[in-house]
């Protein structure tokens, strides 16, 4: 059964992948639902940094991992190189944890 559900999906992410190029000039959407589209995204991307970043299963994460993406957001923020924005984030969060903040 999980090789039928993984199939299944595969064969789902090829559809919509295959889908984008092949409809691209046929199909056209409306600058108000291109506009929520967008927007829906940003929401979409907010509310997985937000659950990612305080939950851990069904209870709060702890205070190490929020202040270890505040200061990964701030140096984003400030146009910081990728490599030092992941380099910060894991070392405050290590740090707080090695000091004993949860």
């Amino acid at each position: 059964m999980t090789l039928l559900a993984v199939l299944a999906l595969a064969a789902g992410t090829y559809a919509f992948r295959v889908a984008g190029p092949l409809l691209a000039g046929r199909v056209t959407v409306p600058p108000r639902a291109e506009r929520l589209l967008t927007a829906a995204t940003a929401v979409l991307l907010a509310a997985l940094v937000a659950t990612s970043a305080l939950l851990e299963g069904h209870a709060f994460a702890g205070w190490a991992r929020p202040a270890g993406v505040a200061v990964a957001a701030a140096l984003a923020w400030r146009c910081a190189p990728f490599p030092a924005i992941v380099l910060a984030a894991a070392a405050t969060t290590a740090l707080l944890r090695l000091a004993g903040v949860p």
